[in-house]
């Protein structure tokens, strides 16, 4: 009867994992509509979903507490309530995202050459999707769909680039554009960082089903984006490095 009440919880934090989910879409949705349109109105309900997801952030993380101090999970099931945990985490980052995203609304009329970004929309689509399906791998815990996610981060990772080149350029050819561009280049940003949070959802849910942890470096080969550092020697030595991609950590070295 125990087992048969523990499994009822996990099938509900599901619920509540799906739940918090369709909030920090809602409100990246809405942030970009807000953004895209200068829309008060839809930017003050982005502000509201906001403390929405806090709640439910909490709202999980009790849960998750109970189950650990009733239940005594180990194994799997301790990976499945701490990954949780982590995922709680990340969704509530994405839906701060769409409410960072709302907020830059104020940029008052754009310019026509701001008119002519079509890739924003685009950009915030494919996040969404991402993050879409990194709860639905959770859900269903399939470890092969969230390494699928790391190839399509790739994508989002272009068009932050091809945004970014652009808004910069309408920002060179008249200074009057600075402002917007430096509201397009954020919210570009911001939505290139939804998708690395989908990944870390991906990267948590492989480890919650397997048990073992993917290297970071070897999740879309040996590339690493544009400004940031490639890994160091000292990474690389550090790491102990197993078949497939994965690797472990001595104990002593966490």
């Amino acid at each position: 009867m125990t087992r048969v009440r523990y499994t009822e919880e996990l099938e509900q934090l599901d619920r509540e994992i799906v739940q918090m989910g369709e909030t920090a879409k809602d409100m990246v949705r809405k942030g970009v509509q807000a953004f895209l349109t200068s829309d008060v109105a839809l930017r003050d309900e982005v502000v509201r979903l906001d403390l929405d997801i806090y709640r439910q952030e909490q709202m999980v993380e009790k849960h998750c507490i109970e189950l650990v101090a009733l239940h005594q999970p180990v194994a799997s099931d301790l990976r499945t309530v701490t990954t949780c945990l982590k995922i709680i985490t990340d969704l509530n980052r994405i839906g701060r995202y769409g409410r960072d995203i709302a907020e830059l609304s104020d940029h008052g009329d754009l310019d026509s050459s701001f008119r002519r970004i079509v890739t924003v929309p685009l950009m915030a689509e494919l996040s969404m999707a991402m993050v879409t399906d990194s709860i639905a791998a959770f859900v269903a815990r399939d470890d092969r769909a969230a390494r699928e996610l790391f190839a399509r981060d790739d994508e989002v990772d272009s068009l932050w680039n091809t945004i970014f080149r652009e808004s910069l350029t309408y920002m060179i050819e008249d200074p009057r554009n600075i402002t917007a561009g430096t509201h397009f280049i954020l919210v570009a940003r911001y939505l290139e960082r939804i998708a690395d949070h989908s990944c870390n959802i991906g990267d948590r849910v492989m480890f919650m089903v397997t048990g073992a942890r993917l290297d970071p470096y070897a999740r879309k080969g040996s590339s690493h984006k544009p400004g940031h550092a490639a890994p160091s020697d000292d990474d690389r030595e550090r790491k102990v490095t197993s078949t497939d991609g994965y690797y472990t950590i001595p104990l002593d070295e966490k």
